[in-house]
């Protein structure tokens, strides 16, 4: 598994798995990671603590699987990823029905330490594992005239506890402009601390924009597609007046019904400081994408 640091955020930013692994099984999962060491990493940011492998696993939104914080972690075993296919079509030199294994092959698998925050003002640091979203497109070919590209989860209902009640619109559906798609740091992710990704999390494959409110990470995805208009996406659909399209974390424009200037870190307990909220969470190598929009306005 090769690395590419693409923060500041280094593997002391998140909780050593003493409860699950130790270090040297890390390593040994990373394949040739060992050999890097750890003396050429960038400094670790200073405000912030780690998260653990538990915390990962066991706070999550996934209305598929149910509304509570917990639901996911109690109800995701019944998912089924078995012989899992993701449909891809649209605006693409080579469409088709890909297994998993296929949509990736010979792509590197890498590690990537990035922040997540939610648009309910909470906050974890991810180990996660997985693919530039950039070259499973390159490899797809993406035609001049696709502009987005267009996400959705998979639908199980005899599995899933949320869609049998119905609690939002399903299938879920998330959409990126094309270039943020193609940005280094938009991430295609298949596991976490170097294990495959729990249900929960979005197995067996989800999206990861860094620098997006969470929701914009869909899980467990089914279907890619290229396109020339701005696709729907679920939570704007449901109240585009509280959920944009961009979604980028900006902490200068609270939700209509809560500031987005500070986040409450996970693992730090209900009654832990808060920290401040950073535009782009963090990352501001982004900000080019959006030259000339108007930032002031929600999402």
């Amino acid at each position: 598994m090769a690395f590419r640091w693409k923060n500041t955020l280094t593997q002391a930013d998140v909780t050593p798995k003493a409860a699950w692994l130790n270090r040297r099984q890390i390593m040994a999962g990373f394949g040739g990671a060992a050999g890097l060491g750890l003396a050429g990493l960038p400094a670790m940011a200073q405000d912030l603590e780690p998260n653990s492998l538990e915390d990962i696993r066991a706070y999550n939104n996934f209305y598929e699987f149910g509304t509570g914080k917990e639901d996911p972690a109690r109800n995701a075993h019944q998912l089924d990823t078995a012989d899992w296919k993701i449909t891809v079509d649209g605006l693409v030199d080579n469409p088709g029905v890909y297994s998993l294994a296929d949509l990736l092959d010979g792509l590197t698998v890498e590690e990537r330490i990035y922040r997540f925050r939610c648009v309910e003002a909470w906050s974890m640091v991810v180990p996660w594992n997985g693919v530039e979203l950039a070259d499973v497109l390159a490899r797809l070919g993406v035609q001049s005239d696709a502009k987005f590209v267009a996400f959705e989860t998979v639908v199980q209902p005899d599995r899933m506890i949320g869609v049998q009640r119905r609690v939002i619109p399903f299938p879920y559906v998330e959409g990126l402009r094309l270039d943020e798609a193609m940005h280094p740091l938009t991430l295609l992710a298949t596991g976490i601390y170097g294990e495959p990704m729990a249900n929960q999390n979005g197995a067996p494959i989800r999206l990861v924009v860094p620098w997006k409110y969470g929701f914009k990470s869909i899980k467990s995805i089914v279907r890619i597609s290229l396109v020339a208009e701005q696709p729907p996406a679920t939570w704007n659909i449901i109240n585009p007046g509280e959920y944009g399209f961009y979604s980028n974390v900006n902490p200068y424009v609270p939700h209509p019904r809560w500031s987005q200037t500070t986040e409450r870190k996970i693992g730090g307990g209900l009654f832990a400081e808060r920290q401040d909220t950073k535009k782009f969470n963090g990352y501001d190598e982004v900000a080019s994408l959006y030259d000339g929009m108007d930032l002031g306005k929600y999402f």
